[in-house]
């Protein structure tokens, strides 16, 4: 197994400690969970990165990296609707649309075909990982009495505009990137 497929089964790994982590209750547990988190986001940009600057795309790579991102994103995004802080409907939606997209990839793969993440779905990754960070930046510091946090805490506000911002835009994303997978690829529903 090649360094960036390494990677990314490093933040499987990392996704599973997210989850352990978000489900105790302890003072110290979001920010250990906002953490990991942040590390496990960070390597998806990194195994990306050096996959190309390595020349070590893989078929692997290429069906596994967007799995690791559709797992971390969902544990993310339920954790958040647990918390009250993305409704039901639209983690259901993210998770129906990485579901569909897994299964067209999976067709791909019995049929020779490797399906790569497109743009639109990279863009869609970075503003869901955008808000779910933001969020669980916002559980880290909301109680944090220091004037120094302030900034911090205005800005990971859920009802804020940035925050705002990034989950009507992961939403819109996650629709429309949905939507050109299977425009893209619908030859292979059809066979």
């Amino acid at each position: 197994m090649n360094i960036p497929n390494s990677i990314t089964v490093f933040r499987l790994v990392l996704t599973a400690i997210f989850i352990g982590v978000v489900s105790i209750e302890a003072s110290w547990a979001p920010v250990v969970a906002l953490l990991t988190f942040v590390i496990a986001a960070i390597s998806d940009w990194v195994d990306g990165y050096l996959a190309r600057k390595l020349n070590l795309v893989t078929s692997l790579g290429k069906l596994l990296d967007p799995l690791a991102d559709k797992i971390l994103v969902a544990a993310g995004f339920i954790y958040l609707s647990v918390q009250g802080l993305c409704p039901v409907w639209l983690t259901c939606t993210i998770i129906g649309r990485e579901f569909m997209v897994t299964g067209l990839r999976q067709i791909a793969v019995e049929q020779g075909k490797v399906i790569a993440a497109d743009k639109l779905g990279k863009w869609k990754t970075t503003f869901q990982l955008t808000f779910v960070i933001g969020c669980l930046t916002h559980l880290t510091v909301a109680e944090c009495p220091c004037d120094a946090m302030k900034p911090l805490i205005a800005i990971a506000e859920p009802s804020g505009i940035f925050i705002q911002t990034c989950l009507w835009l992961a939403a819109g994303l996650t629709i429309v990137s949905g939507y050109n997978y299977i425009a893209k690829n619908r030859d292979l529903l059809q066979q």
